[in-house]
């Protein structure tokens, strides 16, 4: 036991004095030292940066999916990515009616321990907003009834959805998103002011809060949403339909998407032997697509980056290799007075990590600063910066200070006390 602490006591006493050693020599060296931490410090700026860069995609994507909801099943006659080639097939099927969501709420009803909880149609267009001079184009306009309220995360700026009574009648009313509202209504509030879209006057009631865009394809900022009725009164809506289930438990989503399956065959009137002539999607179709290619990119991201630390390494242990030529006499002395091998090996190990773990605080500074104003010049970039980062950069540091010091301090902790 006596034995245990004593080298215990001897491993802390190498330690320190290794610490000293290796800071007395970047102090002595100091032009030489920055230098040398130069390389870590922008390979640490470009792998933190790059890790900004996903992160933020990674947020973003995330915020996309959540805007078209997890406890969402989608009822709609393409299959969402296009369906891998099989184009043809799907351009024939029969188009989804909205009465569809009405067939499906009977059946949700009488299913005892249903998944599913309701149906909501949905029928869309793209039209022409204006109200005075201010005029929006391929604005994407929605039909559907006051239920989708209910199947929607979104909250509102301003007003309100239309309540029931206003949807079976077929009210001239509208929501509008975002940046319609800012757009046709600069410095006012749009609520109780009239748009015409393709002519038709509508009353807009309320108007949704800022929810971003769909990977950059969609905004949802920049849509109309009427009572499904008026929508059928003014336009067609036989083309572009779609059936939006929601579900009661979104972790039993494989279970509430066979009873949906199972259900609009019924309304469907497909025989046993037939196939589905119908989609029934989700989010996780469009995750399943974009994580291999984001994935990828991340990959490439990262192994691009990463060679710029690779070069900061090459120079540190290119540096080490001469310290331990300058200090060969050094070295021969202190092991000719019984210093061990272990001891000049950590010595210089820990002046090489040393060296990388200043040059990771600065390149983790500098990182921060630019996350910063890339931050403050375009909002809109996808860039999130996160404590884990900065854990992952000193890790990384210290990882290139081992790898690119073992073996310069390897071969000072071989040499030869005598020939040195």
């Amino acid at each position: 036991m006596n034995k245990f602490f004593t080298e215990l006591s001897m491993l802390r006493y190498e330690l320190s004095e290794s610490f000293v050693i290796a800071f007395t020599q970047i102090r002595a060296n100091k032009l030489r030292s920055i230098l040398t931490a130069l390389g870590v410090i922008i390979g640490i700026i470009a792998v933190t940066l790059m890790g900004t860069a996903i992160s933020g995609i990674d947020s973003k994507v995330d915020s996309s999916f959540a805007v078209l909801g997890n406890d969402v099943i989608y009822v709609g006659k393409w299959p969402w990515g296009g369906g891998r080639g099989e184009w043809w097939v799907y351009r024939n099927r029969r188009n989804i009616k909205t009465e569809y969501a009405e067939q499906l709420k009977k059946i949700i009803d009488a299913t005892p321990n249903s998944q599913l909880e309701t149906a909501v149609p949905t029928t869309v267009t793209f039209r022409s907003v204006k109200s005075g001079d201010n005029q929006v184009n391929g604005v994407y306009t929605m039909g559907t009834t006051d239920e989708y309220a209910m199947i929607t995360s979104a909250d509102y700026k301003d007003g309100r959805f239309f309540t029931d009574a206003e949807s079976r009648a077929g009210r001239n009313v509208c929501v509008i998103g975002y940046d319609i509202g800012d757009a046709l209504f600069p410095n006012q509030s749009p609520v109780e002011k009239t748009v015409r879209i393709s002519g038709q006057e509508f009353r807009v009631i309320g108007v949704i809060a800022r929810q971003g865009s769909f990977l950059g394809l969609f905004s949802f900022d920049s849509q109309v949403i009427i009572p499904l009725t008026a929508f059928k009164k003014y336009f067609s809506a036989s083309q572009n339909a779609e059936i939006r289930v929601k579900i009661k438990d979104k972790d039993r989503l494989v279970e509430a998407r066979d009873e949906l399956t199972g259900a609009m065959r019924r309304v469907r009137g497909i025989l046993p032997d037939q196939k589905e002539d119908f989609a029934v999607n989700e989010s996780q179709a469009f995750r399943s697509t974009i994580d291999p290619v984001k994935n990828g990119i991340a990959l490439a991201g990262l192994f691009i980056t990463g060679l710029s630390l690779f070069v900061g390494a090459i120079g540190i242990m290119n540096i080490t290799f001469v310290s331990v030529k300058e200090r060969t006499k050094e070295i021969g002395t202190r092991k000719a007075l019984g210093a061990r091998r272990r001891t000049i090996l950590m010595q210089f190990l820990i002046e090489a990590v040393s060296i990388c773990l200043i040059g990771g605080v600065f390149g983790t500074a500098i990182a921060f600063l630019m996350f910063l104003g890339i931050s403050a010049a375009v909002p809109a970039f996808p860039v999130a910066f996160s404590g884990n980062l900065v854990v992952t950069a000193m890790l990384v540091s210290i990882i290139t200070g081992v790898v690119s010091g073992f073996v310069p301090a390897l071969s000072a902790s071989k040499l030869d006390p005598v020939e040195a």
